[in-house]
């Protein structure tokens, strides 16, 4: 009769495979990637939702524009000018929503998989993650404008972001051996 255990150690070790493999990998790039597709989520469901929502922004915008036309000259100029620098910012959002949102979802997609890509220790995640960070930013200052890129606190933030975690996985690309 043979011995039901004799394969007790062999089991043992092929549950902790990953555990073995989560070894090699620095802790900063499970960290980084962890956060990454935490991100990412974050990204795909706000490309979404502004893709729906965009259009109730334009129209209270032109409401806004309207109604400051209607009071005419009690207005600064100043206060003018700003509100038709965003009727025009949000206009050009509305006209070329699918796009941005395309885009958006496109990059959130290569970020994803580059994290994951990276997480396997391979080289190439590292440039789908920088080219899925780019595409969004660039996309939006292209169909909306450079000029409004840095005009938002979402945006700065956004790039912000961005920018530090492309340096923190510049940091990490040592850890990448393929």
């Amino acid at each position: 009769m043979t011995d039901i255990n004799q394969n007790v150690d062999k089991a043992r070790d092929m549950l902790n495979l990953e555990q073995k493999d989560m070894q090699k990998l620095p802790q900063m790039l499970n960290v980084l990637t962890i956060l990454t597709y935490i991100g990412c989520a974050f990204a795909a469901i706000g490309a979404v939702y502004n893709y729906f929502t965009i259009s109730a922004s334009y129209k209270l915008v032109e409401n806004m524009t309207s109604a400051s036309k209607e009071l005419g000259s009690s207005e600064s100029n100043t206060l003018q000018s700003i509100i038709n620098q965003s009727t025009e910012i949000v206009k050009k959002q509305y006209d070329n929503r699918l796009m941005i949102m395309v885009l958006a979802l496109v990059g959130a997609a290569l970020c994803f998989y580059g994290a994951m890509q990276m997480r396997n220790l391979k080289k190439q995640g590292y440039m789908f993650y920088v080219i899925g960070e780019l595409l969004p930013i660039l996309s939006f200052a292209i169909f909306v404008g450079f000029g409004s890129l840095f005009g938002g606190v979402a945006m700065i933030l956004g790039t912000l972001i961005a920018a530090l975690f492309i340096i923190l996985y510049t940091t990490q690309r040592k850890a990448l051996v393929n």
